[in-house]
Formats: C-alpha cells, structure tokens, sequence
C-alpha cells in the first residue's frame, strides 16, 4: 500500500536592494538564464544554510544540529568533561584514543591535511554525542586501558552506529544527512529548495568606493580604492517540505508540526549574509503562498520563463503572475492543492480572488500548524482550491 504523502510549498516573492547576497569564485552576484533571460541567482545551498541558522535561533544551544568535520574532538572534549557534567573526566590523551575508536565503525576517516579532522562533513546532534558517552555505562576508564586491539573489539559490541541513526535533532530531520561511507547513517532530507531565481532580466552593477585614512592629514588621496560588484532584483523562492518525511525522521506527531510551522516561519525570514554589511539587504516578503499538496509537488518558476517587464512594478506583476500559474497549472493538470494559505502586502484584485484574502503571517502559520495536525492525526486535509 503506497504511503501517504503530504507536500507543504512555499512560494515566496522577495525584492532586493543593490546587494551581492551570494557570489561565484570571482566575486560577481551568482547568476542563470532562463527563458533566454539572464537572472539574479541565490543558490539553494546558501539559503538552506540561511535558513538552518535563523532556525537554530529558537533551539537550546545542546539541542542543536552541527555539521563539522571536529566530530572527533568533540567527541573527546565531552568524553574528558567531568560525570557530574555528563562526560567521563578521561584526561585528554586517553579521551583521544577512545574517541578515535569510538568513531571507527561510522568509517571516519582523518583528513590528509589536518589530522585532527576528519575527510568529509558530518551533520549531527549534539544530543546524539551524549547518548554515544552515556553509551559507556561508566566503563570509560576501563576501555580506556585496554590495548588497541581489545579496545577495538570492546567498541565493535556497542550501539555506535544505532546511536547515531537515531535521536536526530529537528535539522538533520529536514535537510537529512548522507554519509557515502556508511549509508546506514544516512537521513533522507524533508525539504528541498531551488535556487532563487528573479522574475525578470538583471544587469550586474560595479560600485567604485574609497576608504578615507583617518590619521592621514598630509593629503586627500585615498587610503583604498577598490569595486565591488552588485545587481537589484525581485526573488522567486520555493521550497517543498514533505510533512510524511519529516514525520519518519521525527517519529512524533507534535514535533513534526512544530517542526515544519518553525521551517517555514525560517525560510521566510531568513537571509542569505554575503556583503550584508556593505549593503544592508535584508528585507521582507512581499507575498508568501503556501500551497499543500497530497500528490506532487509543484514548482511555479514557469510563471516568469517570459522575464517581467514591470509596467506596474516588478513585485505586484510578479504576483499577478504567480497567482495566474497556479490557476493555470490547476486548469491544465488537474494539479489543485488542497489547501492555500497565503499573506501579501501587494493591492490586486486577481491576487484576492484566486490566493484568498491576505492572513497576517503569524495567523497563517498558526493556520498551517492546524492543518498539518489534522493531517498527521486524520489523514487528510479540509480541501480549499484555487
């Protein structure tokens, strides 16, 4: 019997000022065509890392995910932290060896250039190298004392691997972990996320700017000259959060819910830093559209294959687009969602009568919250199409 499923969308139209959010190797705002168009490009790498950091902001620092290539010298730092504080009180040296051995059986390999890290990132709890330590039953000492080869089959009898398969924090549980080593450590991710591209064409700028020596009163030439590279646009973003997933990752009903309203409230908030300083970019959405779908996801980006002109401003033509693919991909595919939530700041009627009117943001993701928990408690959704 084919399990069922539960998408949860996010489309989200956001204008940037002259900024740099995300850029190549030479230092120009990452770009695309598309529609023989040359876009503005944020990459889905950047704003899921933007994203798990605006989420982290309302977690418990021991609660959280983090992914290091330092899993060994955490591991040994918690192993020589005192019982009383939940590690071992091994002096260092020995709370390296057993470290190291601890971590054998994942295939954790030691970098070719830093020793003391290993070759790949690896993303994980913090919780979870707590339950590795109290995995021990007080025996760390003793293991500790064996010789390499004894040491070696004493960890082989222990839950290192379990222990790291399960318990994971709510971040491993939406963007998964993979381990090409050990596939039995592998998570796979809830969410997926595109590359945010614009709704029109874009031209890369050059800012030519000087930097004045203070203490220079001699002359009033330049202390540095230098250009910085910079385009303005309005962003699509989508991302898609499979609520049947997260639930496996999760396995509880109540932080599932809590998880997913807390990945959109981030997504939406969130923003990438790159050259924040420089520009002080970060802005709001004009529009967040939340479709649920029980079939497919479904990426709107087709609405802007033809570049926005903006006769009546890019973000309000960008909207009416938006809400006029839905409906079309509705009409054409038979693709209705069953649920739409949606808040906006933009004033058209076409958005009114095919979104719904707009929800303040906290009452939509409260609505969506309800939604998903009725879902995960029942098995299906109110049906409300576009």
């Amino acid at each position: 019997m084919t399990q069922p499923t539960l998408f949860v969308e996010v489309h989200i139209l956001q204008s940037l000022p002259p900024s740099n959010t995300n850029r190549d190797d030479s230092g120009t705002p990452k770009q695309a065509l598309y529609g023989g168009a040359r876009r503005a490009r944020v990459s889905s790498q950047a704003w899921k890392r933007a994203t798990r950091m605006e989420f982290a902001k309302a977690i418990e620092p021991a609660d959280r995910a983090t992914r290091t290539k330092r899993i060994a010298a955490l591991l040994a730092e918690r192993l020589t932290q005192p019982p009383a504080e939940g590690g071992t009180g091994l002096d260092t040296p020995q709370a390296d060896r057993l470290a190291t051995a601890l971590l054998e059986p994942l295939g954790i390999t030691k970098s070719s250039k830093k020793e003391e890290q290993s070759a790949y990132l690896l993303f994980f709890g913090k919780r979870q190298l707590d339950a590795l330590v109290k995995s021990l039953n007080g025996r760390a000492t003793e293991l500790a004392a064996l010789s390499d080869s004894d040491l070696k089959a004493e960890v082989a009898k222990l839950p290192v691997v379990a222990t790291l398969s399960t318990g994971h924090p709510a971040e491993v549980a939406l963007f998964g972990r993979m381990v090409a080593d050990l596939p039995t450590l592998n998570v796979d991710a809830a969410v997926q996320v595109a590359h945010a591209l614009s709704t029109h064409a874009v031209r890369t700028e050059f800012d030519y700017y000087t930097a004045v020596d203070d203490e220079n009163t001699e002359d009033h030439g330049a202390g540095m000259i230098g250009t910085v590279e910079f385009n303005s646009s309005t962003l699509y973003r989508y991302a898609t959060l499979g609520i049947h997933q997260l639930r496996d990752n999760l396995t509880s009903t109540d932080e599932t819910r809590d998880t997913a309203v807390r990945f959109v409230d981030a997504f939406t908030r969130s923003m990438p830093t790159g050259h924040q300083n420089s520009f002080a970019h970060r802005t709001l959405p004009h529009l967040v559209l939340i479709t649920l779908r029980t079939d497919q996801p479904v990426n709107l980006v087709s609405a802007y294959e033809e570049p926005v002109v903006g006769v009546s401003g890019l973000a309000t033509e960008s909207a009416v687009r938006l809400a006029d693919e839905l409906k079309n991909v509705a009409a054409t595919w038979g693709a209705t969602p069953a649920s739409i939530l949606a808040a906006y700041n933009i004033e058209a009627d076409k958005l009114t009568e095919q979104l719904g009117p707009s929800m303040a943001f906290p009452d939509l993701l409260d609505s969506l919250g309800a939604l998903i928990g009725q879902w995960l408690t029942d098995g299906h959704l109110t049906t409300a199409g576009a």
